[in-house]
């Protein structure tokens, strides 16, 4: 994380909708620089650990506008990192698009400085194997990512016609402590390479995500789009080739590949460039690839006794 300084420090009064996995290490590390940090969740579940970690819970569901109308708004930044829980087409749209419109609506007229979504890559629906940036086209298969670039353009129409200072973000697969699919599943002895395994995988460390935010805040523009992946996409086989020597356990075993499922879970083959979000946020990766990243996950659990040494 940035290092500031007491002197450095500009007060910022901050709102994270969605305080799980990114938004309560987020709003910690907010705090951390000095700001002001409030916490928004649906349930009270979670209050003690918001308040442990110098955060002020409040307690609304974006998808239900009413239960925003109780609370202050005068925030100066917002970041919106609800997700969905891995429902299907009906919760990402009441989560992603309605959510978002009723945020939008909420802080309309507030003194509203920058709002920063974290959408997905999952919007490049490319399976060629091909580089994409921000510009690259976004048509998707998947039902639930067409969701979210429904919530991209709204985001960003407000933005160019009502001035609403919304900066999004594409976040690669989040790994981290507790968290990374093919990781857990390699672990599990449930990892399988499939086809020639030549299918690239895109990532980033929370720790990054986290960071990520914090400069889109700081120095991203409204209606701006960053990649929020790490330096280098891997291919499936090299991913599992490497955790295979790292942890000593044999390469997991290969399956054909199934092309019809695939298309029907929006399954995607591309390589995500983050060069806009390095050279415009100057941003440096606290784990700039996932050898970094997961060097440091499997070091942490052996650590903590989860893993073999």
């Amino acid at each position: 994380m940035e290092s500031h300084p007491p002197s450095a420090i500009r007060h910022r009064k901050c709102l994270i909708v969605g305080c799980g996995y990114v938004g309560l290490p987020l709003g910690k590390e907010l705090v951390r620089q000095g700001h002001e940090v409030f916490g928004l969740r649906r349930s009270v579940l979670a209050e003690a650990e918001l308040q442990a970690a110098g955060i002020t819970p409040l307690h609304a569901d974006i998808t239900q506008p009413e239960t925003l109308a109780k609370l202050p708004r005068d925030f100066d930044w917002v970041v919106n990192c609800a997700a969905s829980g891995g429902g299907g087409a009906a919760d990402y749209r009441k989560i992603y698009l309605e959510g978002n419109r009723n945020l939008v609506a909420w802080l309309a007229g507030a003194p509203l400085k920058k709002f920063v979504y974290t959408s997905s890559t999952s919007v490049y629906g490319q399976n060629n194997g091909s580089v994409v940036t921000e510009e690259s086209p976004v048509e998707p298969a998947a039902e639930t990512s067409k969701i979210l670039v429904e919530a991209e353009k709204l985001l960003l129409s407000a933005a160019a016609e009502r001035q609403f200072p919304a900066v999004v973000l594409r976040v690669a697969g989040i790994y981290g402590p507790a968290r990374g699919h093919w990781f857990k599943a390699f672990l599990r002895g449930e990892a399988r390479i499939e086809g020639d395994g030549a299918r690239w995988l895109n990532m980033i460390h929370r720790d990054d995500v986290i960071g990520v935010i914090i400069a889109a805040l700081k120095v991203g523009q409204p209606e701006e789009i960053f990649n929020a992946a790490d330096n280098e996409p891997v291919s499936q086989l090299k991913f599992f080739a490497w955790l295979a020597a790292e942890l000593n356990q044999p390469l997991p075993p290969k399956v054909m590949a199934d092309a019809e499922n695939w298309r029907r879970r929006g399954v995607t083959n591309k390589r995500v460039s983050n060069a806009k979000l390095r050279a415009k946020l100057k941003y440096e990766f606290q784990f700039p690839d996932f050898r970094a990243g997961y060097a440091a996950e499997i070091t942490r659990l052996k650590m903590d006794g989860d893993l073999d040494s």
